[in-house]
């Protein structure tokens, strides 16, 4: 099988929009239902005997998450994740300024035959699983600090009868107690597997990263290919720095990409935030970096990325965290100040 036909498969709740490129020809576009019984006559339309279609399809979360899986282990067929922001930003380059989910199919098919293919990984079926635990549980304290906020509101306005504050604390406590049910059925999962569960202990042994916090970069990393390295991860987690500079008048501040994980880049907020306050090592840096002249959100993002190294290192190494080895302590009195 030398010869590749090209597809592009455009996902929505109820429907996939099939474009097909076979033999230098381009077929009529196709639909099928998203359903089990469509993805497999889906998988029969492109597999064809002697040949290997490569499908791209965007990363649309659930709704593709089962015909990838599908597809990827079908003989004949290679499958491609494709980051929406690429797809976005390589429409704009042919010029197409609609977007209806038909062209959308076609430019996933050419984007299937002009880019360079990257076939898909998935991940393993408990990383998923830990996955939609963690990003659950994400969800319902988001839903948690909303109530909180209803709750003080309704507390400052006498004129509010006394039953809307009483359903929004039931409101609350249902929420924190579903809170409490995933996150132990996650550390049952993590506890399942010898090399999680020592990566969890690495994870709690940083300044600043608590339980919650560690499920959630646990759970998105495991979502990796284990063949990635440092930069990888960074990249994946959209905390590359992006520069805009053209010939001698601009010069705009670099900013990260923002284009990867943004699960990974929250889970990684909150702990950077305490870690500058609480661990000295990762605090010089802080203040290292403010001394520069930078913002501090910018240093608070650099040290984002300090601890996606240092996470690394511990993984790689099988280490408890040592903030030595980020590093060394200047020779006055650290005195933290954030924010």
């Amino acid at each position: 099988m030398d010869k590749s036909d090209f597809a592009g498969i455009e996902v929505s709740q109820d429907e996939l929009l099939v474009a097909l490129r076979r033999e230098e020809q381009t077929l009529p576009l196709q639909s099928f239902p998203n359903t089990g019984e469509g993805h497999r006559a889906l998988g029969r339309y492109l597999a064809r005997k002697g040949r290997v279609v490569r499908a791209c399809m965007e990363s649309t979360g659930v709704y593709g998450l089962d015909l990838a899986l599908l597809l990827q282990k079908r003989p004949g067929v290679e499958v491609m994740v494709a980051n929406p922001r690429a797809v976005r930003h390589f429409a704009q380059a042919l010029m197409q300024r609609s977007k209806t989910d038909p062209l959308d199919a076609l430019v996933l098919l050419e984007f299937a035959a002009r880019m360079p293919f990257q076939p898909w990984q998935p991940p393993s079926a408990a990383a998923l699983h830990l996955c939609a635990l963690a990003r659950r549980i994400e969800a319902i304290t988001d839903l948690c600090a909303a109530e909180r906020n209803r709750l003080h509101a309704a507390s400052a306005a006498e004129a509010l009868p006394a039953a809307v504050r009483q359903d929004i604390r039931r409101s609350i406590a249902f929420h924190e107690c579903a809170l409490e049910k995933l996150a132990r059925q996650a550390r049952q999962l993590i506890a399942g597997d010898p090399l999680w569960q020592e990566r969890f202990e690495q994870l709690d042994s940083v300044p600043g990263i608590a339980p919650t916090s560690a499920i959630a970069i646990l759970a998105e990393l495991a979502l990796l290919s284990p063949d990635r390295d440092v930069r990888q991860w960074v990249a994946a987690a959209g905390l590359d720095p992006r520069e805009h500079s053209s010939g001698s008048s601009v010069h705009k501040k670099a900013r990260i990409s923002k284009a990867g994980n943004r699960h990974l880049r929250r889970a990684l907020y909150m702990p950077a935030l305490v870690a500058v306050r609480y661990d000295p090592h990762l605090g010089a840096f802080y203040q290292h970096l403010l001394g520069k002249g930078k913002a501090k959100m910018q240093a608070l993002v650099a040290v984002m990325r300090k601890l996606l190294h240092a996470i690394f290192g511990m993984w790689k190494h099988h280490q408890a965290y040592d903030g030595s080895k980020l590093l060394a302590l200047p020779a006055e009195p650290y005195i933290a100040e954030v924010a």
